[in-house]
C-alpha cells in the first residue's frame, strides 16, 4: 500500500539497519578487546562463571607465592640445623677423644676450651636465627604449630606442629653443653668419667637434631608438591576462562564483514524505500 503517513518498507529497513549496526559494534568491541564477554549483557551466565574462575586462579598464584615462601622458611631452619649438626658431631668427636687414656690433663683442658666456645654458638644459632625479622627456632616460628596458606579457599591449609620435637632439642643440647645458656668454663671433658657422658648425651642431641630435619624435609617436599600442583590447576583454570571470555578473532572477523555489508545493503535498501513517497505524489498530477 502506497501511504503518505506510513512508510512501512523504510521502517524495515530502518529496523533491520538499526540491528546490523548494533552486531557490527559488538564485532568491533570484540575484535579491539579480545574478549567475547565485555560487560554482563554479553553473557551474564558466562560472566559469573569467568568471573569465579579468576578469582580462583588469582588466589592460586598468591597460594604458589605462599609455598615458595614458607619453603624459603623451612630452608633457612634446615640450613642452620645443618650447621647445629656439625657443631654437634664435632663436639662429640672431642669427647671420644677426651674419653681416650691417651688424652691427658691438659688436652682434655684444650679440648674443653673449643667444646665450651662450640657450645656457646650452639646456642646463638638455636636462639637468634631469623627469617624475615623473626625468630625461626627456639622459641620462634618453629617452636609452635605452623599453618600454611596453600590454596585459594579458607579450607585449603597446611599444618605442621614440630613444638614437642625442637623442645626435646633444646632439652638435649642442654644436656651436653653447659655453655648453652651461659658462657662458662664447663667441665664435661676434664671431668673424671664425664667425657664418657657428653658422648651419651651428645648422641641424643644429633639424633634430636635428626628428627627436627627429617620433619622440616618432608613438609619442605611437600609444598613442592602443592606448588607444582597448583601451577597445574591454574593452568588448566586460566583455560577454562579463556574459553569463556576470548573472543574466535576468525569468527568473529566474518561476522563483522557480514554485518559491514549487511550495513551498506540496509542503507541502500532505506534509501530506496524514501524515495517511494514520490510514487504517491506521481499518482496525483
Amino acid at each position: 500500500m502506497l501511504s503518505l503517513h506510513t512508510n512501512a518498507a523504510a521502517l524495515s529497513a530502518q529496523n533491520a539497519l538499526s540491528r546490523t549496526q548494533s552486531n557490527l559494534s559488538t564485532s568491533m568491541t570484540r575484535l579491539s578487546t579480545g574478549y567475547r564477554i565485555n560487560s554482563s549483557m554479553d553473557d551474564a551466565a558466562g560472566l559469573q562463571i569467568a568471573t569465579r574462575l579468576k578469582a580462583q586462579t588469582s588466589g592460586q598464584q598468591v597460594a604458589m607465592t605462599n609455598t615458595q615462601n614458607s619453603k624459603s622458611l623451612l630452608q633457612t631452619a634446615d640450613g642452620a640445623f645443618d650447621e647445629v649438626t656439625n657443631m654437634l658431631v664435632r663436639m662429640k668427636d672431642l669427647a671420644t677423644q677426651a674419653a681416650d687414656v691417651s688424652s691427658n690433663a691438659d688436652d682434655k683442658t684444650a679440648m674443653q676450651s673449643e667444646f665450651d666456645a662450640l657450645g656457646q654458638e650452639l646456642g646463638n644459632i638455636l636462639k637468634n636465627t631469623t627469617f624475615g625479622g623473626s625468630t625461626l627456632l627456639v622459641g620462634g616460628t618453629l617452636a609452635s604449630s605452623m599453618t600454611f596458606q596453600i590454596g585459594a579457599s579458607s579450607s585449603e591449609k597446611m599444618t605442621i606442629n614440630l613444638g614437642t620435637a625442637v623442645s626435646a632439642l633444646v632439652t638435649a643440647v642442654s644436656s651436653a653443653t653447659s655453655n648453652y645458656a651461659t658462657a662458662t668454663t664447663g667441665a664435661e671433658l676434664t671431668g673424671a668419667g664425664s667425657a664418657s657422658t657428653a658422648i651419651s648425651n651428645l648422641t641424643d642431641a644429633i639424633n634430636k637434631v635428626g628428627t627436627v630435619r627429617s620433619s622440616i624435609g618432608a613438609a619442605a617436599n611437600r609444598l613442592d608438591h602443592i606448588n607444582t600442583n597448583l601451577g597445574n590447576i591454574s593452568s588448566n583454570t586460566k583455560a577454562a576462562t579463556g574459553r569463556i571470555m576470548d573472543v574466535d578473532f576468525a569468527t568473529e572477523s566474518a561476522n563483522m564483514t557480514s554485518n559491514q555489508m549487511l550495513l551498506q545493503a540496509g542503507t541502500a535498501m532505506l534509501k530506496q524505500s524514501n524515495s517511494m513517497s514520490s510514487m504517491v505524489m506521481s499518482l496525483l498530477q
